[in-house]
């Protein structure tokens, strides 16, 4: 498979439309209204940073995100329904079809990413959860901490405290402990999964809806978009060295980002990935995919995937 070819046919949207049913376009799913239960959701090559779509695509990047979702959602459906029905294609999970809770739930294991710029900046409160004092980048929190974040349709999502969730009645109180108490259970099965590959669980982010009045967990779970890895080994030496660690996750795309003067504010010019960048982007998720499920990733090229929707979604209709 020859590298630029590949990346000049990336799956960066669909045109194929269902005649009467809604369809709404993600960061990086397009998602098909199939019956009254049930939804197909075309996960694409798009790519998102800082609440902003990159104009360009990585080859491959939703049959792995697709993919490993299927494997992670199989690993947890113990603790939590899930949304998952059929993978029929690389890029396409058929779902059930469930009413979201607004808010993302955000597990944080370490003190990394959006946490540590918090704190780095002096600030020692995060979603309302106190964070001592005298941590350093990347320490593991004496237990995980919950700091959730309202789902924002346009622009971006935002901090929230669970004292915020409740007072303005987003989340009913009952569900909300619900919520809390399932979360912290994948996060834990989660870390449990990624230490026997080698890896840490460092944060991650879940969503949730309801389907048929039950709590459902929904749109991905511990992949490479909605997670953070570090590598197991060599943690701790570079903890106490003041090092960076060696990871697997989008943040080596915002540190990109950031090193061009990029942070999705106003004002600021997004900036084009180079094909060598999105060809690196590419070989990392690939990658995670295969630490974690031990398997090879085997791409699938898509000649024409408006035709092979029309003929999965045709049954569910």
């Amino acid at each position: 498979m020859h590298q630029k070819e590949v990346l000049q046919h990336c799956i960066t949207d669909t045109k194929f439309r269902i005649k009467g049913k809604p369809f709404y376009k993600g960061k990086v799913r397009n998602v098909y209204t199939l019956n009254d239960d049930t939804l197909g959701i075309v996960v694409t090559d798009r790519i998102s940073a800082f609440d902003h779509i990159m104009k360009e695509a990585i080859p491959f990047k939703g049959q792995i995100l697709n993919q490993l979702s299927a494997f992670a959602f199989g690993k947890v459906e113990d603790i939590l329904p899930v949304h998952l029905v059929d993978v029929p294609h690389p890029n396409v999970t058929i779902a059930k079809k469930c009413t979201p809770i607004p808010i993302e739930v955000v597990v944080r294991g370490y003190l990394t990413g959006h946490a540590w710029r918090v704190y780095k900046n002096g600030g020692r409160v995060l979603c309302g959860v106190n964070l001592p004092d005298g941590m350093k980048e990347h320490q593991r929190f004496d237990k995980p901490i919950l700091t959730p974040a309202t789902k924002a349709t346009e622009g971006h999502d935002e901090d929230i405290s669970e004292r915020d969730i409740l007072s303005r009645g987003i989340v009913e109180p009952q569900l909300w402990e619900k919520i809390k108490d399932s979360a912290f259970k994948l996060f834990e099965r989660g870390t449990e999964v990624a230490a026997k590959r080698g890896l840490i669980l460092v944060d991650t982010k879940y969503e949730m809806g309801l389907y048929k009045g039950e709590l459902t967990l929904i749109d991905e779970v511990h992949t490479s978009d909605s997670s953070r890895y570090f590598y197991s080994e060599g943690y701790e030496t570079r903890l106490s060295e003041g090092k960076q660690q060696r990871q697997l996750s989008k943040e080596f795309l915002r540190e990109w980002l950031m090193d061009k003067g990029f942070q999705g504010l106003e004002g600021q010019t997004q900036p084009s990935l180079p094909d060598s960048f999105r060809w690196s982007i590419y070989q990392r998720y690939a990658e995670l995919f295969e630490t974690l499920t031990g398997e090879l990733f085997k791409p699938r090229q898509t000649k024409d995937i408006d035709a092979e929707l029309e003929q999965l979604f045709t049954d569910y209709l």
